[in-house]
């Protein structure tokens, strides 16, 4: 396996983990089936958000092998989606200025869009760096 730069933070994870119980440590490093468990059974019931602790290095390292780094970075997009998703700032920050917009006068879309960008913003963030990296 080829060795990639550190796209997700560690420290990033932790201070999401500690929301964890919603899930949003599990968004952030690429999983949102299970991200959306944890939404919903407040972590496992807690317990799953506990185990999680000891599972954030492993998934943090899965996250720099799947996806892409370059200019647009993963920690920037999730804090603005995370703080700020229903304004649209993440999608600005990426240079989606069209949908940011639209989104900061629908409320993120009726939330929606808010919903989607949480299970598919690192994907969303690794196109754009490869589009950024090979033109």
């Amino acid at each position: 396996m080829e060795a990639r730069s550190d796209t997700h933070s560690k420290l990033f994870g932790y201070l999401l983990w500690i929301f964890g119980f919603l899930g949003s440590h599990r968004f952030y490093y690429g999983k949102p089936i299970t991200g959306t468990i944890w939404f919903f059974t407040l972590g496992l019931f807690f317990i799953g958000w506990i185990i999680d602790l000891f599972l954030i290095p492993s998934m943090d390292r899965e996250a720099d092998f799947r996806f892409r780094e370059g200019e647009v970075s993963y920690n920037i997009g999730w804090l603005l989606l995370t703080f700020t998703g229903v304004f649209g700032l993440h999608r600005m920050y990426m240079g989606k200025w069209i949908s940011g917009i639209i989104y900061l006068l629908t409320g993120g879309l009726f939330l929606l869009g808010v919903l989607y960008d949480f299970w598919t913003l690192n994907e969303q963030i690794s196109i754009r760096n490869e589009e950024q990296r090979f033109g």
